[in-house]
């Protein structure tokens, strides 16, 4: 059995947009039933408050419904992960990320990721 996948928000963005950013082989897994795929409520937090800041565009539809519709997982935010991002180094200062490289810590997945900085982190990261 294959790792889950936790997706980082800008690869769930291009997942929802059908965009050609990611590469067929990363599109298949992501449409393996098979294949958990996790969306983690960081994702559609960090998409709310940067839709309402006028930095990214309203999605089209309801956002929840196509998570569902591609049969993504909901994972949502354990205290738990919110503690673990206090022992993490700051490589990174994105408040976002830290929380999805926590919860991939802590739920042992691959995070799907463009990031660069995420690698030195120790997690299993997949290029989108």
């Amino acid at each position: 059995m294959t790792s889950p996948l936790l997706l980082d928000t800008h690869v769930f963005i291009w997942t929802l947009n059908e965009s050609t950013r990611i590469r067929s082989v990363v599109r298949d897994q992501l449409s393996d039933p098979a294949q958990r795929v996790f969306v983690s409520a960081v994702s559609t937090w960090e998409i709310a408050i940067k839709v309402s800041m006028g930095k990214l565009p309203e999605p089209p539809g309801d956002l929840l419904a196509a998570l569902d519709q591609l049969g993504f997982e909901r994972l949502p935010i354990e205290h738990e992960d919110t503690l673990l991002v206090q022992s993490l180094p700051l490589h990174h200062r994105d408040p976002f990320d830290r929380l999805l490289i926590a919860q991939a810590k802590r739920q042992g997945s691959i995070l799907v990721t463009q990031d660069q900085q995420i690698p030195v982190y120790g997690i299993p990261v997949l290029k989108p």
